[in-house]
Parts: C-alpha cells; structure tokens; sequence
C-alpha cells in the first residue's frame, strides 16, 4: 500500500475512515449539534457526492459540475424518512474510497489525463489523474476531521476500533 493510498483508506492522515464511521448510528448520523452547520450523515453526503464526481471524471463520464455550493449537501436535513438511508451512504462513501484506492496503487492510471468540467462558462480543466486523486485525499481529510469533532462534541470518539484522542 502507497501513502496516497494509506491516506485515502488507512492512518494515512489519522484514523481510517472506516473506524471514524463504525460506531456511527443512523440516530447519530442525523444529530444536530448547536453551533455546527452540517449533521455527520451531511458531511458523509458531502464527501461522497464530491468524491463521485471525481471518480465520474477519471472513469470518462462528463458529469456536470454543480452549478450552486448547496448541490454539494442533501438538499433536506429531514432524517432518514426523506433521505438515503445511513447504512447506504456510508457503504457508498466507503465503496468510493475503495476505488479511489485502486486507482491510487496504479501509477500507469494515476499518469493519465482526466478532464474536469468547470463551473458555467469556465474552461474544463485537464490533469492527471493523481491530482483528482489527492484532491479527493486532501478533501477527505479535512471533512473527517470534521466528523471526528461532532463526535467529540457528542462524546462518542474515540471509535471501538481505535483513533487518535488529541
């Protein structure tokens, strides 16, 4: 396993993603915390649309790009009666990251161009694929980490299997 890969499903960057979403309940997922803009299930959405935009790009589908910020969050907060439910998505999420992940271990498919549609009149934009793919990384990070302090706030981290509690 590569670095980019370690970062995508491992302790690249901290806990696995797997482990930060184990003890994760649809009750849970859904919580509003004062103060914090997104439950856990909207960040989980946020991450997974984005990351399925990406993977559409490398695997050739022109997928659009969103053309407001709010396309990136389910557009109702309402819990599960009106949304996917929490197994699927975070099932989802993980299955992208197990793609995202194969194609990270692949240097001759991480070489490749992908081109990336631009917002309404923008020009597309082309790259490797390992750009798309550290993209992905880096957005992962940083959305995780946001998890892993709604579940601090709730009192429900560290996780079973394990994760870092500084």
């Amino acid at each position: 396993m590569n670095e980019l890969q370690r970062t995508l499903i491992a302790n690249g960057v901290g806990a696995p993603p797997a482990h930060v979403l184990e003890a994760v309940d649809g009750h849970l997922a859904h919580r509003r915390i004062p103060g914090a803009p997104h439950s856990i299930y909207e960040e989980v959405w946020h991450l997974a649309f984005w990351m399925e935009l990406s993977l559409d790009w490398i695997a050739g589908k022109p997928t659009p790009y969103p053309e407001h910020a709010s396309e990136g969050f389910p557009a109702s907060t309402t819990p599960a009666s009106t949304s996917e439910e929490w197994p699927r998505l975070k099932n989802r999420f993980l299955r992208g990251l197990q793609t995202a992940a194969a194609i990270a271990g692949s240097p001759e498919q991480l070489a490749q161009p992908v081109q990336c549609l631009s917002q309404g009149t923008e020009v597309s934009r082309v790259m490797p694929v390992r750009d798309q793919i550290e993209g992905i990384a880096a957005h992962n990070a940083y959305h995780l980490g946001r998890i892993i302090l709604l579940q601090q706030l709730i009192g429900v981290w560290p996780p079973p299997s394990g994760g870092d509690t500084w």
